[in-house]
């Protein structure tokens, strides 16, 4: 909110004293927070100065343009007493009008320095100014005319135009509708110094005589209160004052014309949303009610909107003619020719409002109150105040009806422990402060004791429990004055056993080079494409959000592959072409098609409703996700390098489940998104958790990535579940190893994990590690068979092998292998 302090003193005592800054320091400890503090004069320096046109020659130019050569009396501010000659394009003024003239040495906004110089065949000393030329506003097309005695020529023009008046602009909560005016920063104003008050809203209104224009309104819980006053013999070309035109640009708001400039500053005034209707458009009884199906409105900005049965409209005879409250209609729109104006002044349901606009799309100054709520009290006092502004500037009359429909809902009365400000801030706040300082902002304080009864002002919908009236009670008082006290920590027990094995899973993955990352949470029907999920594939069933971020991600996921994907072609396409990532989160599967109830929150749920809310809830299970591509390791003096692919991320997730203290079983397995045959199972305990693999190639290319780019993902709360809190550390023997390596021609479907496990299991306690470490297929082995050559260590703990042990152990493991698997050694 923007606010010129000049219209801030008009309704507060402020100390002659008072600084901007002073009173921007006192608003700021009271809630209200300064964004900036400006004045529009300060970035003007030199000769600014009132100027009357003399003379105006216009002279057509090569070019198709026209321009003034000017004679312009700048009184003695140009050291002569004799006219200044200025060129000038504009041509909205005349011989003998008042005009804003710079002159040679002064410095407008932007650094724009002005001199003396020849164009147009006559050395211009100056120039004309519009109000974009002097920071006041966008208006470029013509200059700045003064009305008729605004002042002298050679007169400073920084009085003349405002341009010495302090404009704070304030960042307002969305529940302080209130000082989104005028009236309610210089009510705050006068509370930070503890001066008069003089509210504008407090004025003698004629009472309601049921003959002004006739209001129905269907919906009061819509619209509880709606005032009509009608004002007939309005000129609308009359122009809008200076004053009013520079309080609005101050206040951020373009002038565009006396009707709608006048609502505007008494919006801003007073806070209350004002509309003026042409009243000879309007047919017939006005009304408000929802809107029916199928009705369409083209509002102001000309757009054509399908209404919908929850809006508040305003009708006539021949139907819907406003979004009441959001934005009026183009069809009685007021316009030059208007001479009568219907003024509505009408409160409408906050909420309503909000979903209005948010459902239309409509921003306005309007709406942005309306949906905050705003006083319901002031229908009357502010239709008046229009009407006065009208009669007074446009020359109109005041119909003698006044319409008033409904009556301002009953203010909130809360309940109050004298003692509660005292005992939630700290502070010694009695009973006497409590009460002095709430009905310093505008409450009503019945009661004595223990308890008080307090009636909430109409302006401030926002106090609604005890609470609210402690923060109403310490803002004054001082936030500053509120002691910091820590409060005492209690006794932890650390991270839990999940806790810390969850932090180890983070910790050996970005200690193997793998990067963490977090992505969001949702996919969209193409992710489950560009994976090549079938259709009853489960993953696809999703749930869907209400209120999605992205109209083409609307569902929560169940599976981590499509954004740690895009997350993985993003890196590639900035150029990181050698990335390994991992991310472990939540994933969404829901199980059942049973909805939560929707409850309130004046109670705790009960046990049943609980229930059914734990039981709408989807499983939320931990998943983790790798993805990788480029070079695992890069070229230089010590070698050729290699690239990653499948073999990095099945590695990563057996080391991570040998970090966890898992027997991880890795099997061949065909599954979407991976190449069918570059696919593995990951099993623990004959548990499937996952997969990992080189990803398909049509995959790669719906998801941007490079071909061989690699991925797995298992379920981390299954693997946690079968993982030891506490590692056993390794056991070592100081006596030396035996090796034995055996190489194994199997059938080519043969998995080298069954083979591995055949060899684990019967070589027995002596081995001490099992690793291929070849494969090989050819001739030598024939069609359709394979060579594993695997290297097998044994070793006692408590002895040295005797001659012998090592190949009795090899052989029996050789033997179980060709048992299980069909192996024969290789000669």
């Amino acid at each position: 909110m923007k606010a010129p302090l000049s219209w801030i003193r008009e309704h507060v005592e402020l100390p002659p004293e008072a600084t901007p800054a002073e009173l921007t320091a006192r608003l700021t400890a009271l809630g209200l927070k300064l964004e900036s503090l400006v004045s529009p004069g300060e970035a003007i320096t030199g000769p600014l100065v009132v100027g009357r046109v003399l003379s105006l020659v216009k002279e057509p130019q090569k070019n198709g343009k026209t321009i003034n050569w000017c004679q312009v009396d700048v009184g003695e501010a140009n050291g002569t007493g004799e006219p200044q000659g200025i060129v000038c394009g504009a041509h909205n003024f005349v011989e003998g009008d008042l005009v804003v003239c710079v002159l040679p040495g002064a410095v407008l906004p932007g650094d724009f320095a002005i001199a003396a110089r020849k164009t147009y065949g006559h050395v211009s000393a100056g120039m004309i100014c519009s109000a974009a030329e002097l920071g006041l506003g966008d208006e470029h097309d013509g200059i700045i005319v003064l009305p008729a005695g605004a002042g002298e020529p050679g007169q400073d023009a920084r009085e003349v135009l405002g341009l010495d008046d302090a404009v704070l602009e304030l960042e307002v909560n969305p529940d302080r509708a209130y000082a989104l005016s005028i009236r309610g920063i210089a009510r705050e104003a006068a509370l930070a110094f503890g001066t008069a008050y003089a509210d504008p809203a407090g004025r003698e209104v004629p009472p309601a005589d049921g003959a002004g224009h006739p209001v129905v309104v269907d919906d009061p819980d819509g619209c509880p209160v709606f005032v009509a006053r009608t004002v007939s013999g309005f000129d609308a070309t009359a122009p809008t004052p200076d004053w009013m035109a520079q309080r609005l640009t101050a206040a951020g708001m373009r002038p565009v014309s006396l009707g709608v400039d006048v609502t505007n500053y008494v919006m801003l005034e007073l806070g209350r949303p004002i509309h003026g209707y042409d009243a000879e458009k309007v047919q017939g009884i006005l009304g408000v009610r929802r809107a029916r199906a199928g009705e369409r409105l083209t509002t102001l900005d000309g757009a054509d909107r399908a209404l919908s049965t929850e809006d508040l409209v305003v009708t006539d005879d021949s139907g819907v003619i406003g979004l009441g409250g959001v934005m009026g209609g183009q069809a009685t729109e007021i316009s030059d020719t208007t001479t009568r104006v219907l003024v509505e002044s009408a409160h409408w349901d906050a909420v309503a409002m909000f979903r209005t606009g948010r459902r239309h799309k409509i921003t306005s100054e309007a709406g942005k109150r309306n949906e905050r709520g705003v006083d319901p009290a002031i229908c009357e006092a502010a239709a008046d105040r229009v009407v006065e502004l009208l009669c007074e500037l446009g020359g109109a009359t005041a119909d003698p009806g006044v319409t008033v429909v409904g009556a301002v809902p009953a203010p909130a009365t809360v309940e109050l422990r004298a003692d509660l400000p005292a005992r939630v801030t700290g502070l010694p706040v009695d009973e006497a402060t409590t009460r002095a300082h709430l009905e310093a902002v505008g409450c009503t304080v019945r009661g004595d004791g223990e308890r008080l009864e307090v009636v909430v002002p109409t302006w401030r919908p926002d106090l609604t429990d005890p609470y609210d009236l402690v923060e109403e009670v310490a803002r004054v008082v001082g936030y500053d004055q509120v002691p910091s006290v820590l409060p005492p920590a209690p006794a932890g027990r650390g991270l839990t056993a999940e806790q810390r094995m969850r932090r180890r899973v983070g910790r050996t993955l970005a200690g193997a080079g793998w990067t963490e990352l977090i992505t969001y949470p949702f996919v969209g029907p193409a992710d489950w494409e560009r994976l090549g999920l079938p259709e009853d594939d489960p993953r696809r069933r999703t749930l869907r959000i209400a209120n999605p971020l992205s109209a083409e991600e609307p569902e929560l996921t169940t599976t981590l592959l499509p954004g740690i994907l895009h997350a993985l072609a993003r890196n590639v396409g900035r150029g990181a072409g050698d990335v390994a990532l991992f991310e472990h989160s939540l994933v969404f599967t829901p199980d059942g098609d049973e909805r939560a109830p929707v409850l309130g929150v004046d109670r705790r749920p009960s046990a049943d409703e609980w229930a059914a809310i734990s039981r709408a809830v989807p499983a939320q299970p931990l998943h983790l996700a790798l993805a990788v591509t480029g070079r695992a390791e890069r070229p230089g003096w010590w070698g050729p390098g290699r690239v990653a692919g499948w073999a990095d991320v099945v590695g990563a997730v057996r080391d991570l489940a040998a970090e966890l203290g898992v027997e991880l079983e890795v099997r061949a397995a065909t599954a979407a998104p991976w190449h069918p045959g570059r696919c593995a199972e990951l099993r623990v305990s004959g548990t499937v958790l996952g997969h990992a693999g080189e990803l398909h190639p049509r995959v790669c290319r719906a998801f941007g990535l490079p071909e061989r780019s690699a991925a797995a993902e298992l379920d981390l709360d299954a693997l946690l579940g079968h993982a030891t809190a506490v590692v056993p550390a390794p056991q070592f023997s100081s006596y030396p190893v035996a090796k034995e390596d055996v190489a194994l021609v199997v059938d080519a479907s043969v998995p080298a994990a069954a083979v591995e496990a055949a060899l684990r299991e019967g070589a027995g306690p002596l081995l001490e590690s099992v690793r291929l470490f070849d494969v090989y297929t050819g001739d030598q082995v024939g069609e359709g068979r394979t060579s594993l050559a695997f290297a097998l260590r044994f070793r006692a703990p408590d002895r040295t092998l005797a001659e012998g042990e090592a190949a009795a152990a090899r052989d029996a493991a050789v033997a179980l292998a060709a048992e299980r698997t069909g192996a024969r050694q290789r000669s």
